[in-house]
This record gives structure tokens, sequence and C-alpha cells, in this order.
């Protein structure tokens, strides 16, 4: 009856959970300004661990430090009880803080206060707890005393050295030396177990020593111990000689009895193991046996976590690191030598002492606000869960209404002010506990905004944008947000706001610009904060840089062109490798473009282009790689020597990122041409090892040249020499011919052999001819040239000629048989009855008799006509009498042919001789001939210059060839308009006439002419021309600016000024005496009509170099005057004047002393003077 009520009332508490809606709990933002009115309880922020090992050396100090508002005052319990701090002297606690300092200078031992502690931080709004902390103080007890007896043991029988270190806290670390201070090596064979005890799966002779020590280091203390030494003793059937061991036999051939494998840790079948979750596993397997055993693991069904796993000590150790409750199960350790093998299962346990699955957090409500605390751990076994309010325990706290219990969870309903404490909940069981505070405060607020005000936001266009309100208040305020201050709230479609207050704008655009308001509102109040909000256009790079593979040495170029809201400010930087780029002396940036010239291999990488403004950035990378010539193949070397090869090998150089294409192998000879290079062969890139064809004598040595797309490497550096042996000949000698040099005489030439075709010492030819047809014996010579004279033959007969070299190791092979001719002699016959017909302008028939083949004396080339222009039937006209030559090729007995390219309307002579290959016929027989009229040739030139707005002018001279009598010229011409052409329209000239002025319709007018000299026979070739494009530019050079009307008016003016000046200058002439000239006619000109160093006048007054008005002109006042007169100067009494009226020559007038004052200058010599004279 009893258990059916329970199950109603859990069915009841559950469907209560269910239909309890609570407010989400308050946040408190860590904002300087509500923490310092907010009123907490406290909250411990620092403490020692739980399982705390102090240094008994050192003062002791359990820290414990919270915070609160009120600042929290502090208290502790020791074993559960009050711990008076006061009363003890040696305890103090920190200020402002629950850390106990234990001191010693005075006296007592630390082990007097060893326990259990506990902080407590209160204040007036609750208690914090700290863990429970267990003070223990480090402990390094010495070494019992003891005898150790001798341990005798036969060979190849298991040991165990047992270690039995003194407990410590924390336990010592354990390791084995021997009286050196030198570790006893460990191998497979001999290991030390986890508990401290060196073990040996079988003894061997070699293992006995008198100084096996076990040692003990105490972290804390930093001491180590160690226990009296082992002495071993190995009994042998034979006696042991050290320099027998060796690894594959370690009895030194001594019979010791094999043994199957037994384990010495752990004893038996089966052991177990008990671990804690996330602790370290470590199982151990040492097995005794001869030959030793080797270690095996597995786990029984299921395989071993491989990324947790780890095998030490050769096996014999197995490592499972954040064991989980999936490593329980049954472990399996096999030990097996050739003998036999043996099992040990390990059954593994995971217990686990409490972890967290729901800790609880703080809990901040508003007045009349529902919330709940939950504590949920896991362990094994199972944690019990225990609640405390303000460290005590909340069964013995007073009755709340608001709050129920339900197990891990504490449920609040409707608080009040006043009702915040702090809450433990300590989960526990045998294998530990977890202890945590949850402070609970009932806050009640008004809004307040925490961000900044009237912040001004940039953001960039198209992209999502939050505007940020962080708020604070209690209850939790409403926000809503407003633009401009108008409209209702914005939430929905382009707006969304969070629950943090933040706007988002999923994107921005230009009409989204404006000031935003976020408003909130609880039942306390309201506070509301503005932003104001740019959108900008996105800064870009719209021509980025490109991949570039350059050559070393030339110029390298990166585009980046970059668009950007003109208010914004934007920076180009460049990276090169993810490092900025240094701007030296020899890379250059400007607005758009990065050149680096002069590349080399230090500027290869990826160059990054940054644009960034204050609000946004964009990048672009591009790699640049340099590409270069290869370095020289190295390391030559020749093997698989043969009479007429040798392999050569070679090393490649480094490509430099173009890959080899081609291989050049080199050679030099000492013997022909010392010291010259040639190139003997060329391979693929991808072979470094080739079998060279070689010629026979010749001492050699090779080099290697790699190609690639740059270029051609430096070459390598030279073979060794490699020395081919002697042969005949292999080549027959080339160009073999025969042919006359005079007519008794025929030369046979030939091209002698290369150097390197000798083949051995002492080259030499053999040379064989015969008549042909003839039946003569062959007549031979021997030499060493390359050619040879045959003498007193007859004139042009053929014959048969053969070569064949030779040097010291024998005959070549022999040259086929070619024909040669003897020497030709002068044509005995020429052509007769020469004559011409069918002459028109151009062309005519030539006709002749042809001579006796046997009269040519050589071979028969042509028939060859000279001819030339004797005269022009255009009077008047010189021409070019230079004659000229055509030949004709004909066997026939009265051949013609047809001579062209004559000149119309001239007067042409021509001859005819035969020709062989070296001489010329007699001339036949000379004929005149008159060719016709034709067209005449385009006229010399054609100028088109435009002299005014309005006219066209054109000039033209007569054709240098007119083929005929001139009767005019014909000038077409047309408008034009693009593509478009006007109606043409035609205008012929007399012969005489070369010019001619077309008035324009309009200014903008442009003409198409086409303009040809005409004869009788008719129209001649054309001259095309376009009149010049009239723009709005004046034309200096092609106007005619003599004819224009204001050009006419100036001139006058400028005349009629010139005419008034000389009238001035002759009044202001006539009013002086006498004319001083020059006293003498070879002094100095003046200064007025001095020559400059150039040779030219320098035209300026004398004003320049007068005295100022009303100072004296001379020492005494007066001017003085020449004693030479006009008649000096002219001849006879007439003086020679200028069409100006003026004298020829220098002269001044003198001034009147007592009229002028020295107020002018009287001197008017010239126009210009005058001019000067009336300033």
């Amino acid at each position: 009856m009893s258990g059916q009520g329970g199950h109603t009332a859990l069915a009841l508490v559950s469907l209560l959970l269910l239909l309890w809606r609570e407010a989400a709990a308050i946040e408190v933002p860590q904002d300087p300004k509500i923490l310092k009115d907010l009123k907490q309880p406290p909250t411990i922020i620092k403490q020692s661990v739980k399982d705390y090992i102090v240094d008994p050396r050192d003062n002791i100090i359990i820290e414990c430090e919270a915070k609160g508002n009120p600042v929290p005052t502090f208290s502790w319990r020791r074993n559960g009880k009050f711990f008076n701090i006061g009363k003890d002297p040696r305890v103090t606690m920190r200020k402002r803080s629950g850390t106990l300092e234990i001191g010693f200078r005075s006296g007592g031992r630390p082990e007097d206060y060893e326990g259990e502690y506990q902080c407590f931080a209160t204040n007036e709004f609750g208690v914090a707890l700290s863990n429970k902390i267990l003070l223990q103080v480090s402990k390094a007890p010495l070494w019992p005393k003891e005898v150790l007896e001798p341990v005798v043991v036969p060979e190849g029988s298991p040991l165990i050295l047992a270690c039995n270190p003194p407990p410590g806290l924390p336990p010592p670390l354990t390791f084995w030396m021997n009286s050196a201070m030198i570790p006893i090596p460990q191998d497979k064979r001999v290991s030390m177990g986890l508990n401290g005890d060196l073990y040996f799966s079988n003894v061997l002779a070699k293992d006995s020593h008198t100084d096996y020590s076990c040692n003990a280091r105490f972290p804390f203390t930093h001491t180590i111990q160690q226990k009296n030494p082992f002495i071993l003793k190995v009994q042998s059937s034979e006696s042991y000689n050290d320099t027998s061991y060796n690894a594959t036999d370690p009895y030194g051939g001594r019979k010791v009895a094999e043994t199957t494998p037994t384990f010495l840790s752990p004893p038996g079948t089966e052991s177990s193991k008990m671990v804690l979750r996330d602790e370290e596993l470590l199982l151990e397997c040492i097995a005794a046996g001869l030959p030793t055993p080797t270690i095996k693991w597995f786990k029984k069904g299921g395989d071993l976590p491989a990324q947790k796993v780890k095998f030490e000590k050769f096996n014999k150790t197995l490592k499972i690191i954040n064991v989980s409750e999936e490593d329980a199960g049954e472990y399996v350790c096999m030990a097996n030598n050739q003998l036999g093998s043996v099992r040990h299962s390990i059954f593994v346990q995971v217990k686990a002492a409490p972890y967290w699955l729901d800790k609880p957090t703080n809990l901040v409500l508003a007045p009349d606000e529902n919330g709940r605390l939950v504590c949920r751990a896991n362990g094994n076994p199972k944690p019990n869960i225990q609640w405390l309010i303000n460290g005590q325990p909340l069964d013995s706290a007073l009755p709340n209404p608001s709050r129920q219990v339900l197990g891990d969870t504490i449920i609040f309903r409707s608080v009040q002010m006043g009702s915040g404490a702090v809450y433990q909940c300590n989960a526990s069981n045998q294998h530990g506990y977890l202890l945590a505070n949850a402070l609970v405060s009932v806050l009640d607020m008004p809004p307040r905004m925490l961000g900044p005000k009237n912040q001004l936001i940039r953001v960039i266009e198209n992209n999502r944008t939050f505007l940020d309100c962080p708020f604070f208040g209690s209850p939790l305020p409403v926000l809503r947000w407003f633009k401009n201050g108008q409209g209702s709230g914005l939430d929905g479609g382009q707006y969304r706001v969070y629950i943090n207050g933040t706007l988002e704008i999923r994107r921005a655009r230009a009409e989204d610009e404006g000031t935003y308001t976020c408003v909130a509102n609880n039942i306390l109040g309201k506070a509301d904060n503005q932003v104001r909000l740019e959108v900008k256009e996105a800064t870009r790079i719209v021509r980025a840089p490109e991949h570039q593979t350059v050559i070393r040495g030339t110029t390298a170029r990166f585009d980046c062109k970059v668009t950007s809201d003109p208010s914004l400010s934007v920076t180009v930087t460049w990276l090169k490798d993810d490092k900025p780029l240094h701007m030296g002396w020899r890379l250059k940036k400007n607005e758009d473009t990065l050149t680096i010239p002069n590349v080399n291999e230090g500027d290869e990488g990826t160059y990054t282009c940054t644009a960034k403004s204050d609000i946004d950035e964009d990048s672009s990378s591009a790699r640049l790689t340099v590409l270069d010539r290869p370095d020289p193949p190295t390391d030559l070397d020749l093997s698989d020597p043969a009479e007429r090869s040798v392999r050569l090998t070679w090393i490649p150089g480094n490509d430099h990122r173009s890959p080899v294409t081609q291989f050049l192998v080199q050679f030099e000879e000492d013997r022909w041409e010392p010291g010259r290079w040639q190139n003997l062969s060329s391979y693929p890139g991808d072979l470094n090892s080739v079998i060279l064809q070689l010629s026979p004598y010749v001492n050699y040595q090779f080099r290697v040249i790699a190609i690639n797309s740059v270029g051609l490497s430096e070459p390598s550096r030279p073979s060794p020499r490699y020395q081919t042996s002697g042969a005949a000949p292999d080549a027959i000698p080339r160009g073999l011919q025969g042919w006359g040099s005079k007519k008794d005489n025929m030369e046979i030439t030939w091209e002698p052999l290369l150097d390197l075709e000798r083949n051995g010492p002492n080259l030499y030819y053999n040379v064989w001819w015969r008549r042909k047809d003839a039946g003569e014996e062959w007549s031979n010579v021997t030499t060493v040239e390359s050619k040879y004279v045959v003498q007193n033959t007859e004139t042009y007969v053929p014959y048969e000629i053969k070569i064949q070299s030779w040097n010291d190791h024998g005959p070549g092979p022999m040259s086929n048989v070619v024909i040669g001719f003897s020497g030709e002699d002068e044509p005995t016959d020429a052509p007769t009855d020469l004559r011409v017909s069918k002459v028109d302008s151009t062309k005519g028939n030539v006709h002749w008799k042809s001579v006796d083949m046997n009269s040519i004396m050589g071979e028969f080339k042509e028939y060859r006509l000279y001819y030339w222009r004797e005269s022009s039937l255009v009077p008047g006209l010189a021409v070019n009498q230079e004659k000229k030559t055509k030949g004709f090729y004909t066997t026939a007995a009265e051949p013609s042919a047809i001579l062209s390219d004559l000149v119309p309307f001239s007067q042409y002579k021509m001859f005819m001789v035969a020709a062989n290959s070296r001489f010329e016929s007699p001339r036949s027989n000379t004929v005149a001939f008159t060719t016709k009229e034709g067209v005449p040739d385009a006229p010399k030139f054609f100028r088109i210059n435009r002299r005014s707005f309005d006219t066209i002018h054109l000039e033209w001279d007569k054709p240098l060839e007119p083929n005929g009598i001139l009767i005019g010229y014909q000038l077409k011409y047309r408008t034009v308009n693009g593509s478009r052409a006007g109606r043409p329209q035609l205008e012929t000239f007399f012969p005489n006439v070369t010019e001619f002025t077309l008035r324009l319709p309009d200014r903008s007018t442009r003409y198409r002419f086409y303009l040809s000299a005409l004869t009788q026979v008719g129209a001649g070739e054309v001259f095309a021309e376009e009149s010049p494009h009239f723009a709005n530019e004046a034309y200096i050079d092609q106007v005619d600016i003599a004819t224009q009307g204001w050009f006419i008016g100036l001139m006058c003016a400028i005349a009629l000024i010139i005419l008034i000046l000389l009238i001035v200058c002759f009044i202001k002439r006539s009013r002086g005496g006498k004319y001083p000239v020059r006293e003498k006619k070879d002094l100095p000109l003046d200064q007025v009509d001095q020559k400059d160093q150039d040779g030219s006048f320098d035209y300026h007054s004398d004003e320049d170099n007068k005295p100022l008005q009303g100072s004296q002109t001379s020492l005494d006042g007066n001017v003085k005057e020449s004693d030479d007169s006009l008649v000096d100067y002219g001849e006879g009494g007439d003086g020679q004047f200028n069409e100006d009226g003026s004298f020829i020559g220098q002269y001044t007038v003198k001034k009147d002393k007592d009229e002028t004052e020295g107020n002018e200058s009287s001197e008017a010599t010239s126009p210009v003077n005058a001019i000067y004279s009336l300033a």
C-alpha cells in the first residue's frame, strides 16, 4: 500500500515539473558600475587542493579567497570543529583573504597541524564553503637496517631482488644502480617491476656482481636513500670467460638447461585490478624461462584501445591513459619461448569518484520570479547528493514556502527580496566527493544601458550588420529598436532583434543609413541609447595580381587596382610570403602596380596585395616563379672505352625551375685546333649517361652544357682526356670536279678531308684521270694538296676522274667517277642576220640566224643580246645610254625572241653574240629601231596646299618620262565624307599649266584628287592625293598670309608709324649744328653699333651709357667736336645717304649747351635710335 502511494507521489512531482514554467535566470554582466551597486553573497575564487602535502621545511600556506558584496569575512574548521586562529600564535590569516599561514620560526612541529581543513566565507547575504582540504606533511623515512645474505643461484634460473622501499609521503621513486652510480642495464631479460623489485627471467654468469643496490628518491625533500647492496653469485658448471660472451650464444657454448615460461609477477593464472575513471591503468606481466620469453597482450571480447595504449619495459607493462568505463574487462598477457607458452588473466574493474553531469550555477532572479538549482553527478558507485544552505544542512534549515527540494533539484517559486543565500551541493561516494557553491540572489534594478552613448557604426554595403545595445535590469527589461525616432519597433523581415539587445540587419544597404534608437523597459523604468549607422561601398581589388613566371634579370609587375568608398581612406600594402615587403631602392610601388626590376631568385615567392580601409579590407595573392639558366653539369666521368666510342656520365646541375630539355656535348682536341671547343652531339634532357661516337687518331676532352627554356648553362669543367687509336680514312674527298682554266689544261679540285676525318698521320690523295670514251689507261698522281692541273689537253674534251685518300694506316674508300672537261676557247662564229619586227611602245620581236655549235669552242650558254637607248624622240629629253643585256638559250636554226621593258617613243640600238662559259663570239650586225609613243608616267610631284579657309591650291610638275608628246593634264576630283564619295568632276589643262586653285563651297569640305598626264595615246599613270583635313586649328604653314586683308591693314599701320618717327627724327636733327663724326675711321665702333662676339650687331640705345640728365657730359662740361668734316666720309663734297635720307656712317648731333642743358640726346642714326631718342 505504501509502495503504491510512493509511485503516485512521484508521478505528481513529474507532472508538476512539466506544467511549471520558470523565468529565464538573469545573467549579471561584468560591468563595474553594476557590480559596484550589486549586493551578492560570497563566492570562493581560490582554494588549496583537496589532498595537500607540504614540505616540513617550509611554512604551511592553506589558500582560501572569496569575493562578495559586502566583502566577506572568513573562518575555518579543523577536523569538523571550529579552528580558533587567535589562540595559536603560529597561525595568521592574510588581510582581505581567508588564506592561513602557519610559521615555525618560534618552534613547533608541522605534523601537529595535520588534519582536514575547511574555509567559510561569510557576509550578510550568505556563506560559501571551500573543499575539505586534507593537510599532510611529506615524510622521507630511512631505510631499515638489515644484513643481506649473498644470493646464490644456478645459471639459467629466474631471480627476484626485492627492493621494499620505506613508505613515504608521497611514495618515493625507485631505481637500481651499482656502486659506481651507473644504472643497472635493463632489457628483455632483466627489468624492474612496478613495485621496485628487480626481476631476472634467467641469470647468466655475467650477472655475478656485488653491488646491486635499490635507490629511493623522495621528491619533496629531494633526497635519495640507498638500500644495502645485494651480492649475486651465479653458479656455473664451467668457468665464465668475459670474452666468450655474445648475444647469439650468451652461455658461451656451455650446457644450460632450458625451461618453459612461468610468471614471476603476478603469480598464478589470474589476478584483479581496480582503477578509477580518468586515471592511468598499469598492468604488468614478468615471466621466467630460458630462452627469455616474449610478452604479448590482448583483451578478451574486444580490441585494445589503440589511441590510449602504450607498451613499456619491453612489452612487460601495458599502460592505458584516461581510463573510462569501456576499458573494464579481462586482459590477457601471454609469455612464450621455443619450449612453450603460458597465460595470465587480469580482471580490471573501473570505479569512479563523483564527477559532474550538471554542476549547479549561480541563480539571479527578480522578485516574484521562479527558478531552480540542479546538482547532478555520476560515479561508481553512484554518489549521494546532499544540499546545504550557507554551510548548514538544508534539512536543518528553517522552512521556506518558496523553496522545494526534489532530490538533486531545488525549485524556487515567487521569490522575494532578502531570500538570497549560498547553496552547497555535496556529491560523494567511497572514492571521493564534489562540493559546489551556487549563489541565489534576488535583485530588482531599473534598466541600464551598458554600451557607449551615441556610437557611430560604419559598415560595408550588402554585409550582415549587428548594432549592439548591451543593457541590464531586473526584472529583465523588454528591448525595442526604432529607426530615426519613427514608426513601430524594428523586428522581422530585414531586421532581427536578439535577446541580448543586438539588432541584426541582414543586408545593409544605402537606405539603411540613419540613427537607430534602442529602448529598454521594465516595471521599474526605462533607458535608451542611440547608434548612428553609415553604409559604405566595399573596398575591392578589381584588377588582382596574377601568377607570373619570369626569367632572371627581367622585370616582373603585379597589378593591384583598388576601388573603394570615396569617404574612406585606403592603404595598399604588399606582403611577400606573409611578411611585410620592404620597398628598397630596387622595388617600386605606385598606386596600382608593384614593379620588381632585375628579378633574382630571392624575389621568388607569394606576393599578397592588401587594400585596407578603416572598416574592411580585401587581399589577393599571386605566385612569382623565377626561371634561370641551369647550373652546369658536374662530375664528368669516362667509362666503357672502345676504339671509336666512350661512355660519358655527368651529374645535372640545378635547373632553376625550368626543366632541362637538352644536353650539348662539346669536345676539344689538342692536335689540329687546340683550345677550340666544337659541338659533338646533343641528347635529351632526361639523360645523364651517353655513349659518344668518336673519330680515330684524336686526343679528346669533353664538356657538357645544359639547355632549358631560358638558355644555356655555363660549360661544365672538362673531362679527363681520351685518346683514340689511328685507322685508314673513312671519308671520300667531297666536291671532286674537273674544269679548264686555260684552253689546253684541266684543273682537278676537291675539298680536303677535315682534320677529324684524317684518322691518322701523313694524309695524301691519289688522283686518277683519263679521256672519256677513248680507251685510254688511267693516269694518276699522288699529292697532299687539294688541286692538280693536267696540262696539254685538247680544247673542251670530257675526262673521267676519281680520287682516293691515304694515310699511314692505309687507303680509304675510292670515290665515284665524275666527268670533267678541259678548258674552253673563244667562239669563232657570230650570229648573223639580226633584225627586229613588230615593234610597239614597249617591246619588239628579235630574229637572227644561229651559229654552228662546233664553233662555240666550249659549253654553249646562250645568245647574248646587247641593247641600249640611243635617244628619246621627245625634244630636249636627255636619256641614259647604259647597255643592257638579255640572254636567250636556243638551238634552233633561225630562232626568235621577244625583247620587252622598252621605253616608249625612243631610238634603240642592239647587237648579239654567242657565249660559252668563259668567252663571247664576235658581234653580229648592229640594228637600230624606234619604239612607238605611249602613255606618260605619273607627274613628278603633286602637292595640295590650303592657303585660305575657302580655297585649295594644287601644284604639279611634268612626268620624268612623258613617253610621247604631252598634250595636257587631266584632273578628276570628288568630295569625300568618310566612306561616301560625291559626284566626280573633271578639269583639263594645257601642257604648260602646272597649278590650279579650287574654291571650296564649305571650309569643312574634303576632296579626293586624281591627276594624270596626257599624250595622243591616252592618259598616263594616275597620281592620287586627298585634301588636308580642316578643324578649328590654324594652318599657318599652308595659308598664304600675304593675301589676307587683316595682314595688309596691319602692315599699313606699321608703315605709318615708322613714317611719323622718321619725320620727328629729321626735325630733331635739323636743330643741331655740325655733325661731329668719329675722329679716326679705324677707331672702334661706338657702342651703338658694336658687334657681339658672335658677329651680330647689338641693337640698343645709347641711353644705357649716357650720363643721367642734368649731369656733366665731360670733365669740363663740353662736348668735343671732331676735326673731320663730312667731306672726309664722302666722295668729293657730296655725302652718301640712305634711302631714308640719313647719312651713311655713324654720327652724332652736337648739343647746344645753352639750349639743351643736358636734358636729352640728339643722337639718331637710324629709325631704331630715333625711337630710343623719343623715349
